[in-house]
């Protein structure tokens, strides 16, 4: 196979190994939540919702601060984006001919130089508008987690939990991005490395996202003594 060829291959290949395990991990989330990280996740934060919601005048600065601490994380991520996205235009606009170096084994023509780094800023893109929605979610819930939940009127703490959950998705989906974007970035150095790099992330991603048993039963007992103590 030439070298042209191997990009229309390789590449293809690569991303739908990531598309593939994506769409596992998103029907995971839905059929067995307790099966997966961000499944266990999201129902422990819907139990400190609960938490902070119980004694709002107690736990409300402790909540906040909380929050605040998710929102300086989803912006340092959204600033990082933007910046690289930034210096990938100044260079791209900089730079006439595409890479010659020996260490690029695959196509080296200038369409497919524009579009390798056209890929990767529209994952940093992506990365920075999910991390925007994840700040103006938890700043959202800000607010609502500091009201009172005796006051007339007052906001359930489903819908806190359900926006929490929503700004947590968005940080985790930006995160994601970052994580494509890695394996588009070996792209620039051929299609090998790029489709190398594909399996080795969906192999960590698998053990990053994916629970054990033993954890599995933890939250169970932890939650059926979380319950109890609620009925008390």
């Amino acid at each position: 196979m030439e070298q042209k060829q191997l990009d229309l291959v390789m590449v293809p290949l690569g991303l739908l190994l990531l598309a593939i395990y994506h769409s596992w991990l998103f029907f995971t989330i839905l059929k067995d939540p307790r099966r997966t990280v961000i499944g266990l996740n999201t129902q422990v934060r819907q139990r400190w919702v609960r938490a902070m919601l119980s004694d709002s005048l107690k736990n409300g600065v402790l909540a906040v601060q909380t929050l605040r601490n998710s929102i300086m994380a989803s912006t340092v991520l959204a600033t990082t984006a933007i910046t690289i996205t930034s210096l990938i235009s100044v260079y791209v606009s900089a730079t006439t001919t595409s890479s010659t170096s020996s260490l690029v084994y695959g196509n080296k023509s200038s369409v497919v130089h524009s579009v390798k780094y056209f890929a990767i800023s529209l994952c940093f893109v992506l990365a920075f508008l999910c991390n925007v929605q994840s700040i103006r979610y938890y700043t959202h819930v800000s607010f609502l987690v500091s009201q009172p939940m005796a006051a007339e009127g007052a906001i359930s703490p489903e819908y806190v939990a359900r926006s929490l959950n929503r700004g947590s998705f968005f940080w985790s989906l930006g995160l994601r991005a970052f994580y494509v974007s890695f394996t588009l970035f070996l792209w620039i150095f051929g299609p090998i490395p790029m489709l190398a790099s594909s399996v080795v992330m969906c192999c960590l991603l698998f053990f990053l996202d994916t629970t054990t048993e033993i954890t599995r039963r933890h939250h169970v007992a932890s939650t059926v003594e979380h319950e109890a103590k609620e009925e008390v």
